[in-house]
């Protein structure tokens, strides 16, 4: 998606660690119109799969996610990293591990959101190692749902996350795949 590659090469930056970071447009403050263009381009990437819900985890995925499915004209859920007195006890849980923050969270989302037999399609901001993303497959195939396909804004394909989710069969579109990051340049696949 070229408006998005123009947009992180122009105004996103290279932290330590190779962090790729977008906060300015993606998960801070945020572009809406680039969100619109997302959302439309997840609709399009995802036009043959049918779709019941949208899957992501909070917080970051939680904007893509919603303007995504105004698309899709469904409802979106979203795992939780953190408890709560208003969180339903019956919940479906895995346990992920956050590169950025270097910690080990566990994920929730109410049983009653995610129904056996729907059609789940998980977006979400990044994807590096695959952590977050095997956490909410695994609270999928918990819930007894169809996982449909995964749609990914920024996609660090010189980390294992993508390949591994290919290796398994599983549609993976990913919008902007960085291939490398050299001198503090991106270089996109």
């Amino acid at each position: 998606m070229e408006a998005l590659k123009k947009r992180i090469l122009t105004d996103g930056s290279i932290e330590e660690g190779n962090v790729i970071k977008v906060d300015n447009f993606l998960n801070h403050q945020i572009d809406i119109d680039l969100l619109n263009e997302i959302g439309r381009e997840f609709k399009d990437r995802f036009k043959s799969e049918r779709v019941d819900k949208i899957l992501t985890i909070e917080a970051s995925g939680i904007a893509i996610a919603v303007i995504a499915a105004q698309y899709f004209n469904v409802p979106v859920v979203f795992a939780k990293k953190t408890e709560s007195k208003n969180l339903d006890v019956e919940t479906y849980e895995s346990q992920v591990y956050s590169y950025t923050r270097d910690k080990t969270y566990t994920i929730r989302v109410s049983k009653k959101y995610l129904k056996e037999g729907e059609n789940i399609l998980i977006i979400d901001d990044f994807l590096a190692n695959g952590k977050a993303v095997e956490g909410l497959v695994e609270i999928i195939d918990g819930a007894n749902c169809n996982l449909v396909g995964i749609g990914i804004v920024i996609e660090k394909g010189f980390q294992k996350g993508g390949d591994n989710i290919r290796e398994k069969g599983i549609k993976l579109e990913s919008l902007a795949i960085v291939d490398k990051i050299e001198n503090h340049k991106v270089l996109f696949r």
